[in-house]
């Protein structure tokens, strides 16, 4: 083992430990000259009765990683090997792996479930989608690291392999983690494939909703009554889909898992029934009054009016509900009245868009309302017609939701759509006047990174089925164009806030693929240094919270070092190959 300041290959001086297994320990170290945090996983002769077999599932599993490029996976750097020992140089996830969040709080919320299960799907869906297909085969929340932005990494692919197309023996070895491992991973029951992640993901989900640990004896998923009332019988139902002893009664692939995932709908008969009670005695109330009124009056201003003043009550009784069902039943009432007010948007944009905590389970109920059917088409559309500045504004803001509140790689693709309704329903110029040319222009350059996510790094192609660096070149200059945003002491509160989220938004972005720009021979180092100077000049005008301030300067810090180890990285390729090797 080794110990805490020793250098490894001259370059990785150690730190500690940071985990250990049966087979294998796991450094956290840190590089001399880049001061790079590393991760390095050691198998050593001393340590290891099966030196020579598990050391070539490290080359392996190396191998593996080296090949992948997704932000829910970790990378490869170096490997170093000598007589009696071999290390993986790789990248280090900092956060908390799944298990030690599961200890902390006993069980995982549903509507976060429904978030890590949609990640998961995704990583596991790129990976299935290489050829040959990548088989994971160890999914559990010890495998799984939840980083301080929201994502989630698979980590340690010892058991991972390439799915084998001839039937041969290439499977036969039973591994990965009993309780959580598929039937046909036991030997003997067929070979294993994208199947076998999906009854592991199901198990993993289980472990995590319910608090049971199936590492642990009996080895076995409890029976669905003992599961708790807290899960929906949406969710039971997908997760005994999931770990059917059979594969061909699982899901077939991780796209039906996601969809699947996404369609899960919080309806518990006794919240329904109450829900209904409520909304039965308010309508009848309110029909009293309106029959009251015009018989009356007989005014059908004075029936508008009514209306008017009906749909502030239905809104206010929404916006105090904590129950989003609740509060969906009063914003349909509302709709249903004046389709095309503007305040229903907005305050459905307010309660359902939270700051970094906009859910698909929110998304799903919000777009339900506004595809809702009336006499003259759905409400959204309606709302498009009357007041085009109202619908420009308010698909204006729910792109910022899915793309800044959502946030992972899913919410930026789905915002592409409405930043692009936005821009497209501004016909006149008064009403792009109105709308804002800034405002106009920033929506166009995110529906262009929204489109990137969609094109690119979501399928991992672009559209024409090649993925090349000029990808990155457009993605770079789409990135600039973004950063031009001025602020001044003078600049509003609203145009501070978009400083922010867009300067923080460019920073990620360069930290993520620092490596993929540099890889593109028009992209240098000093072009992604002089986007950061550009933020950290920024900074002095918008950030007051010491939070935010942090946070952007430790995703900057990062962003250097990976634009560092990235450029030493392609000097070393040049020289290589300018050499011939």
């Amino acid at each position: 083992m080794l110990k805490a300041g020793f250098v490894l290959d001259g370059k990785y001086r150690i730190l500690s430990v940071i985990g250990q297994g049966g087979m294998s320990t796991v450094y956290l170290a840190v590089h001399e000259r880049l001061k790079q945090k590393w991760a390095v996983k050691e198998i050593s002769m001393e340590y290891c009765e099966n030196y020579e077999m598990i050391s070539r599932k490290l080359i392996v599993e190396a191998d593996i990683l080296k090949r992948l490029d997704h932000p829910g996976l970790p990378k490869i750097v170096d490997i170093i090997e000598k007589k009696d020992a071999i290390w993986m140089v790789m990248e280090f996830i900092e956060g908390k792996t799944l298990k030690e969040i599961l200890n902390e709080r006993g069980r995982i919320e549903e509507k976060e479930i429904l978030i890590w299960g949609k990640q998961l799907c995704e990583v596991l869906s790129y990976l299935h989608s290489k050829k040959p297909s990548i088989i994971y085969r160890d999914l559990k929340p010890e495998n799984i690291i939840l980083k301080k932005t929201g994502r989630l990494v698979l980590i340690d692919f010892g058991t991972a392999r390439e799915y084998c197309y001839k039937n041969t023996a290439c499977d036969a070895m039973y591994l990965g983690t009993k309780g959580y491992a598929a039937p046909e991973q036991y030997g003997g029951m067929g070979q294993t494939d994208a199947r076998t992640d999906i009854y592991c993901l199901g198990v993993t989900l289980y472990s995590l909703l319910t608090g049971y640990n199936p590492e642990k004896p009996p080895y076995k998923i409890y029976p669905e009554k003992y599961w708790g009332e807290h899960i929906s019988l949406e969710m039971k139902s997908l997760l005994l889909k999931c770990i059917q002893s059979e594969p061909e009664k699982r899901y077939q692939n991780c796209r039906e898992l996601a969809y699947a995932l996404s369609q899960i709908d919080y309806k518990k008969q006794k919240e329904k029934e109450n829900e209904r009670r409520k909304i039965i005695k308010f309508l009848i109330f309110m029909m009293v009054g309106q029959l009251s009124l015009m018989f009356c009056i007989g005014c059908k201003k004075v029936s508008f009016c009514y209306k008017e003043e009906a749909v502030v009550r239905y809104i206010n009784i929404a916006e105090k509900s904590e129950d989003k069902k609740e509060a969906s039943q009063y914003y349909k009432l509302a709709l249903e009245l004046i389709p095309e007010e503007k305040l229903i948007y907005q305050s459905m944009i307010k309660y359902f868009i939270r700051l970094n905590h906009f859910q698909i389970e929110d998304a799903v109920i919000l777009l339900d309302l506004i595809n809702s059917v009336c006499e003259e088409g759905t409400v959204i559309e309606i709302f498009q017609k009357h007041n085009a500045l109202g619908y420009a504004e308010f698909s204006y803001a729910l792109g910022l939701g899915y793309f800044y509140d959502m946030g992972n790689i899913t919410g930026k693709g789905a915002s592409e759509k409405w930043f692009c309704e936005a821009i497209d329903t501004m016909t006149s110029q008064d009403e792009n006047e109105a709308f804002g040319k800034q405002k106009r222009k920033r929506a166009g350059l995110y529906a262009k990174i929204a489109n990137y996510y969609n094109t690119f790094l979501l399928n991992g192609t672009d559209q024409s089925g090649e993925r090349g660096t000029g990808d990155f070149m457009d993605f770079y200059k789409t990135l600039h164009s973004l950063n031009q945003f001025e602020v001044t002491q003078k600049s509003t509160k609203s145009d501070l806030a978009a400083a922010y989220l867009i300067s923080r938004e460019i920073t990620i972005e360069i930290m993520n693929y620092a490596e993929q720009f540099l890889k593109d021979s028009s992209i240098n180092k000093k072009m992604l240094n002089k986007e950061l100077e550009k933020i950290e000049e920024r900074t002095k005008y918008f950030i007051k919270e010491k939070k935010q301030m942090e946070e952007l300067y430790q995703f900057m810090n990062e962003a250097k070092q990976k634009i560092e180890i990235a450029d030493s990285f392609k000097d070393k390729e040049d020289v290589r190959d300018a050499g011939g090797t």
